[in-house]
């Protein structure tokens, strides 16, 4: 009889492996995949995670791509994260990150067509104090009716979707258009503009917050009490509660927190790479973060190299769709199985394997 034993402790060996793990068993089975499609598996291997950085002809618009694809998915999964460890489970990311776009772009266009420099500022605040209120929404509606934040973060997705396309072909439309959805070009208002800071490394303002957010939820998570009792109620609840934690205080702050941060990955996103409010705005990132928040341990330096790899199988992906015709629903089972094999490795970080008769009674 095999079955699965509970370890006394977690082994550190296969929480430290884990990742590993997942990415040498995803590129196994994703291998065999593009094999099934008709494609070299180690061809297709060698396009998404190599051509990217060092292909002659390809690398050097690649690379600068990594930071701006990894700059949204590390700020928000940071968020998700902080969250994930008081036992939070907010899955509706995506929705704030849309919010938050929304908001900020909303707020910027009142202005429209002033050249101030406080209209970019203003943006990111009004960015992210959409994002917080949406965050707030299954905040508020758990500690005060003990809601479900999962069922209600992940609806409030689809809520955020409907409002993304009446915002583009109404409220936010471009009188200019000549009748198409989608509000005026963000990135080409000088107000507004989020460009590279560095020419040629893919460096806007949304990188430079990813990494801030990264070294403040360090410094929150190991030396602020904020932080101890963030992890204190994730890891023990009733101690938690024993001690003092304000268990309402603890869910409204992570819930809110991580809003913030996804409604500014939004507006910067808005302003920059994706320029305009459109119907399909909606890109993912808020979905995919919940990926890279695991993959990274919950922990902000490790959330920063897994949103790195993310980012690497986004261009990766997109450049095996071009050069082997593989599919882009083929490229997103291959990033989801990131989380599949990192899940089904953290089992073992828990239970160890036991082999036996099965007992007679």
């Amino acid at each position: 009889m095999i079955a699965l034993e509970k370890r006394p402790q977690p082994s550190r060996g296969w929480t430290a492996g884990a990742p590993v793990i997942a990415v040498a068993l995803t590129m196994l089975a994703g291998g065999a995949l593009f094999a099934a499609l008709g494609a070299d598996p180690l061809e297709a291997i060698r396009v998404i995670f190599w051509d990217p950085l060092f292909h002659p002809q390809f690398a050097a618009y690649s690379r600068p791509q990594l930071l701006v694809k990894a700059g949204p998915l590390i700020l928000i999964a940071i968020g998700l994260a902080i969250g994930f460890r008081a036992g939070v489970w907010n899955i509706g990311a995506e929705g704030q990150y849309i919010i938050g776009a929304i908001c900020g772009a909303g707020a910027a266009l009142a202005f429209y067509p002033s050249a101030s420099p406080l209209i970019f500022p203003l943006a990111v605040l009004a960015g992210a104090a959409g994002g917080f209120a949406w965050g707030m929404i299954p905040a508020l509606l758990r500690v005060r009716f003990g809601t479900n934040e999962i069922l209600v973060s992940l609806m409030l997705v689809y809520v955020a979707e409907a409002v993304l396309a009446s915002a583009s072909s109404g409220l936010l439309k471009n009188p200019e258009g000549m009748g198409f959805p989608g509000s005026r070009n963000l990135a080409q208002w000088e107000a507004t503009a989020n460009p590279e800071l560095v020419a040629g490394t893919g460096m806007h303002w949304g990188v430079v917050a990813a990494f801030a957010a990264v070294i403040a939820a360090q410094v929150l998570m190991a030396r602020h009490i904020l932080g101890f009792q963030i992890q204190l109620m994730g890891a023990a609840p009733r101690a938690a509660r024993f001690s003092g934690v304000n268990a309402a205080r603890i869910t409204l702050v992570s819930l809110g927190l991580a809003g913030a941060l996804a409604g500014m990955a939004g507006l910067f996103e808005v302003t920059g790479p994706a320029g305009q409010i459109t119907i399909d705005f909606g890109s993912g990132y808020g979905f995919t973060a919940i990926i890279v928040a695991f993959l990274g341990r919950l922990n902000p330096l490790g959330i920063l190299a897994a949103g790195l790899l993310m980012a690497l199988t986004y261009i990766g992906g997109e450049l095996a769709q071009l050069m082997l015709g593989l599919p882009a629903a083929a490229i997103q089972l291959f990033q989801g199985m990131l989380l599949f094999f990192l899940l089904a490795a953290d089992v073992f970080a828990n239970y160890r394997i036991r082999i036996g008769r099965r007992e007679v009674g």
